[in-house]
């Protein structure tokens, strides 16, 4: 990244200087004069490559032995898919709680092969606040609870662990490793590696072993998160330059002080901005106070006939995909892990110029 350039694209994220040189180097030399783009997921090298990477994330995120750690392929969205297809029972029936887009989509894509019951959905407020959990209609036995830590869409992010009395799944896609978690409060978590661990095309679940041992064997082993940790993620053809790039990563926020380092970071990031947001007369950010995000900032113009010239505007001063979602309109910042303060600073000298501009 330029130090012109700040990119605040939700996702795939921007790359920290440090580590895309560590990328060039392992595309011109990674074994014995090869690229890492060439060599076999099965070498030594890299299996050492492998082991390495999964260490330093267990170290990170203080992951202990109980939990298995997969590098798999594809997003986060296949495993809406295999989530139910994993651990659903005949009879059983699964607890979603929707708040915003990502969860909604993952509860469509259960609902297609099993029982799902919506807890509490958030869609009449249009994803701007989270039904109070006294009002959640809950299953007694559901056969897990499944939520989304950060809706990266509507930037609504509960902050704190769900307690349930069945195993909680959590798409924690966009907040993991941006603060310090308990694990152990959770069954299994998933994360698409492209917003704070690396590039897309892998996505790592950590799984509570007795989890596994409860998965539905009866699926094809492709489709059986129990059979890829019994081959350590080498069931097939691994992603290994997007393993790679996540290896480097965790290595480069362990450098910076770890995910509490991380976490202060990011809480003066976000800080910054929803302080200036909320001081202007000219911005605004719809999310109830208490889920406000601290990757994925939305905010909106006073007024929507500026969008565009806000955006163009913006690109010319290096401030890079500040457009909202399609599906919700207005602008969006994402300052994940990579994301220096003084990109937030540019931007909201940018946006003050601006208004003072248009007012």
């Amino acid at each position: 990244m330029s130090k012109n350039i700040f990119n605040f694209s939700a996702g795939p994220a921007l790359i920290p200087n440090s580590v895309i040189e560590k990328i060039h180097h392992g595309l011109d030399d990674f074994d014995r004069g090869m690229s890492v783009i060439e060599v076999s997921h099965r070498s030594q090298a890299f299996k050492e490559y492998a082991h390495s990477s999964e260490s330093s994330l267990r170290q990170l995120l203080n992951i202990n032995d109980e939990y298995s750690v997969l590098f798999l392929q594809g997003g986060a969205t296949h495993q809406f898919a295999l989530i139910p297809m994993n651990f659903s029972r005949n009879d059983g029936v699964l607890d979603y709680l929707v708040t915003g887009a990502w969860s909604r989509k993952a509860s469509a894509y259960a609902s297609k092969i099993a029982n799902v019951n919506i807890v509490a959905d958030s869609t009449s407020n249009n994803f701007t606040n989270v039904t109070d959990s006294n009002l959640w209609n809950l299953t007694d036995g559901a056969d897990y609870f499944f939520y989304c830590a950060n809706e990266t869409v509507h930037g609504l992010e509960i902050h704190e662990p769900i307690e349930s009395d069945s195993p909680v799944i959590c798409d924690m896609s966009s907040t993991i490793a941006s603060r310090p978690i308990d694990i152990n409060k959770y069954d299994l978590i998933f994360a698409g590696a492209q917003k704070n661990l690396g590039i897309a095309g892998v996505t790592i679940v950590i799984a509570k072993k007795t989890l596994l041992s409860e998965v539905n064997h009866e699926l094809l082993p492709m489709l059986d998160y129990s059979v890829h940790a019994d081959e350590a993620s080498m069931l097939n053809t691994s992603p290994v330059f997007a393993w790679y790039v996540s290896g480097l990563i965790f290595d480069w926020i362990r450098e910076q002080g770890g995910v509490e380092r991380m976490s202060q970071l990011n809480q003066e990031k976000s800080s910054l901005l929803y302080n200036y947001i909320d001081q202007s007369n000219f911005y605004s950010n719809p999310i109830a106070h208490r889920y406000r995000s601290w990757m994925n900032i939305p905010f909106i113009l006073n007024r929507e006939d500026l969008d565009d010239e806000f955006l163009r505007s913006a690109e010319d001063e290096g401030l890079l995909n500040l457009k909202g979602h399609r599906t919700v309109g207005g602008m969006r910042a994402s300052v994940y892990n990579a994301m220096p303060i003084e990109g937030i600073k540019k931007l909201i000298a940018f946006m003050d110029e601006f208004s003072k501009l248009h007012e």
